[in-house]
């Protein structure tokens, strides 16, 4: 069993018995967005500590989820075909001129050509209905190659533009019956990424506004694909920061993030870890699947 892999770029996901990589440099250049090749520099730093295979890897806020896309492009080397499953309460599939950024990563990773399909599993956002439907990468949505899992959003939209395979349901309880259902007949092995956004604020607080699941209802999501995932990550933690880039901050005031209350951010942070603790009990295993794929060769393929 492996040590989980904590990449340190905001001092959020502390206190966890894992591997810290020192990141607080590249905090600037990297969070909420950056270009392609800001983040293979990242990727390039980052190999010596991801050839050790940990079990999970915790990025900090959700500002930085696109740090996903490397974790799960790195497994090309697998040459087999797998599924990414993420829950977030985002479809993080929308349109980014600059690069890649923490809203759009998924649609990057639906390009892989050995990804399957990536479901987007508890999403609340708005970004999915009305006028914001134009704001998604819309190719992939309608190929099923990017499919979305709702609760109590008006997807009318999408119907109108052909797009099928992406469904709203009244209640996570009905989501996750037919998340079940499917996913029961699924052979390939998965990729896990958890954007704790997709609980409710009654769990947890984080960088965005959230969903509706409780941590009970993702613990259950899990369980049903737990026995295919060969790595994984979480993101979601809660962190401040004012960024230097002008640009930066104009997109981020854009993107209407919640301020954090004086005096909250230690409480929140000691309830992140609480949930982190229960998470990684259930993924601290999750390399010892890989096996079972014919991927107990990546310590060998992967740099």
């Amino acid at each position: 069993m492996s040590r989980p892999l904590i990449l340190d770029f905001d001092g959020s996901a502390g206190f966890l018995d894992g591997t810290v990589v020192d990141l607080r440099g590249r905090q600037e250049a990297i969070r909420f967005g950056c270009r392609m090749s800001a983040l293979r520099a990242l990727g390039d730093e980052l190999a010596p500590a991801l050839s050790a295979m940990p079990s999970t890897v915790f990025l900090g806020s959700g500002d930085y989820h696109h740090v996903s896309y490397l974790l799960i492009e790195r497994l090309r080397r697998l040459a087999t075909p797998m599924q990414v499953v993420v829950f977030d309460n985002h479809p993080d599939n929308m349109r980014y001129p600059f690069g890649i950024h923490c809203g759009s990563w998924v649609s990057h990773v639906s390009r892989l050509p050995f990804v399957s399909c990536v479901h987007v599993i508890g999403i609340t956002s708005a970004d999915v209905e009305g006028f914001n439907v134009w704001q998604n990468h819309l190719a992939p949505l309608n190929s099923g190659r990017v499919r979305y899992w709702c609760v109590g959003r008006d997807l009318r939209g999408m119907r109108r533009l052909g797009i099928k395979r992406s469904h709203s349901f009244a209640t996570v309880s009905d989501l996750l019956d037919q998340f079940d259902h499917e996913s029961r007949t699924w052979k390939q092995p998965v990729y896990l990424s958890i954007d704790k956004d997709v609980l409710s604020p009654d769990v947890v607080q984080t960088n965005w506004d959230q969903g509706v699941m409780t941590l009970e209802e993702l613990e259950r999501a899990i369980g049903m694909v737990l026995k295919l995932v060969i790595a994984s990550d979480v993101t979601g933690e809660v962190s401040t920061y004012r960024f230097t880039t002008r640009y930066k901050r104009i997109l981020a005031a854009l993107d209407h993030q919640p301020e954090i209350p004086e005096g909250s951010l230690t409480l929140w942070q000691e309830q992140q870890q609480a949930v982190n603790r229960r998470l990684l009990s259930m993924l601290a295993g999750v390399s010892e699947h890989a096996g079972q794929f014919g991927a107990n060769a990546l310590e060998i393929a992967l740099p």
